[in-house]
């Protein structure tokens, strides 16, 4: 019967620790929390977040929404025409050649203020479990790359 030779140093070898991965594998367990929790009211992520931009700017711009939400104007186009038809947001002169002009209707802002419930509670999880990240993840929303990093 062949011996196997067995390499000690192959099992004790543990992956790199790798800050990407465990933020995308923490970030993961989140976006499926928040996700539940929106779909029970009927949003998704994308959708709460839009919802979000056009209450805090009202009249919002198809091209700034997408911006300010890092997807391109035709998404935002189609998530908002599911907003619409959701009557979660109004558009006032939806016609061709003219700027919109986006509001969030009363029961747009009901469902947004459920929402901003459910994630209020999940940020309390979260920052009561892992006090550490939470506080090291202020501000970085706003500046995800800090000051002096630029990713090409």
């Amino acid at each position: 019967m062949p011996q196997h030779h067995h390499d000690p140093s192959a099992v004790s070898r543990r992956p790199h620790f790798s800050p990407v991965v465990s933020l995308l594998t923490i970030s993961s367990i989140w976006d499926g929390q928040l996700g539940a929790a929106l779909r029970a009211l009927g949003l998704t992520t994308r959708k709460y977040g839009l919802l979000s931009h056009i209450r805090a700017t009202p009249g919002i711009s198809f091209s700034e929404l997408a911006r300010r939400s890092q997807i391109t104007v035709q998404t935002a186009h189609t998530a908002v025409t599911s907003l619409v038809a959701d009557g979660l947001v109004q558009d006032a002169t939806a016609h061709a050649g003219s700027a919109s002009d986006l509001t969030v209707t009363d029961k747009g802002a009901q469902s947004l203020d459920r929402a901003d419930g459910q994630l209020a509670r999940l940020d309390q999880i979260f920052t009561a479990g892992i006090p550490r990240l939470a506080a090291a993840l202020e501000g970085l929303h706003e500046e995800p790359f800090g000051e002096n990093l630029q990713l090409d």
